[in-house]
């Protein structure tokens, strides 16, 4: 089958800034797909509800503040809500249903596409963090658990073509604060690679079975440096098989002007699955486009 030109709008973390004029801009820019790599708030229920509203075509998973009340000691110390009567994590799970991916996967096929979700709520690193959360939420204690839940989707992708999905990007970007997945924060001025292991190693497998990957986004990291504010992140790299890795943490999405609101959404564009461009684009309240910044153009 040939594959369609395919235009992917990839929604980096939203941190509250999420408003249903943003289901109106989606289907003004003529989408094929919309792919969310989470931190939508702080477990914030009517942001997904927003979210989950959505008509295009989507796909999501879940960041580490979106487990921030039942996963991280400080979030557990300061919960707003009592947890023995709500789960805002379960409510968020419920509202997004087949649209969240995390340990699993959405077929398109009217676009020929497989998206594998990588491991949901993660905060990155090469430190199993969480341990309570994981083994009460999803029954798993460690990397490996959390590696065969990853693969099990992507061995199962009924499409030879296949997009990863995460939060957090895998390990293996570099270790610089400005490299995709770089540690840009502490009194040593960052350092560090704090991407996901167990991502890594099943994007690798998958590449390895024979499946075309042309695409692996994610978030988590955001473009502007915690610890130096006139340097942004590589937000582009790609590995020695072809595959592109695209960070897509825009912070903040939204920005107020003396003009108005305007936001922003990256755009990938595929070709016969093959990623052909990839631009962060900034609209206006009126949906019309006011600035383009080309961020990978195929060779």
């Amino acid at each position: 089958m040939h594959q369609p030109v395919v235009k992917i709008a990839v929604i980096g973390d939203i941190h509250d800034l999420w408003e249903l004029e943003d289901n109106a801009a989606l289907k003004q820019l003529g989408v094929d797909l919309a792919l969310f790599v989470g931190d939508y708030g702080n477990e914030a229920v009517e942001v997904v509800r927003r979210i989950a509203a959505v008509e295009v075509p989507k796909a999501a998973v879940m960041g580490n503040h979106d487990a921030y009340y039942s996963a991280s000691k400080k979030g557990l110390k300061n919960c707003p809500y009592d947890r023995e009567k709500e789960d805002w994590v379960q409510l968020q799970l419920d509202l997004l249903g087949e649209d969240h991916i995390g340990f699993g996967k959405r077929e398109f096929p009217q676009l020929g596409l497989t998206i594998v979700g990588a491991r949901p709520f993660s905060w990155g690193g090469s430190k199993w963090r969480y341990r309570k959360f994981y083994r009460d939420r999803f029954n798993i204690d460690g990397f490996n658990d959390s590696l065969d839940l990853i693969l099990a989707a992507a061995d199962e992708a009924e499409h030879s073509t296949v997009i990863f999905l995460g939060h957090v990007g895998p390990y293996g970007l570099g270790d610089q604060p400005e490299d995709p997945c770089g540690k840009d924060w502490g009194k040593d001025g960052g350092g560090g690679d704090y991407g996901d292991p167990d991502f890594a190693e099943a994007i690798a497998l998958t590449q390895d079975s024979g499946k075309r990957v042309p695409l692996v986004t994610f978030g988590h990291m955001h473009h502007q440096l915690k610890n130096n504010s006139n340097q942004l992140r590589t937000r582009v790299t790609t590995d020695p098989r072809g595959t592109i890795y695209f960070n897509a943490a825009n912070v903040p999405r939204i920005e107020t002007t003396p003009r108005g609101d305007r936001r922003s959404f990256s755009l990938v564009t595929l070709d016969r699955g093959a990623v052909e461009s990839i631009e962060l684009v900034w609209i206006d309240s009126e949906f019309t486009q006011i600035s383009q910044e080309q961020l990978y153009s195929k060779p």
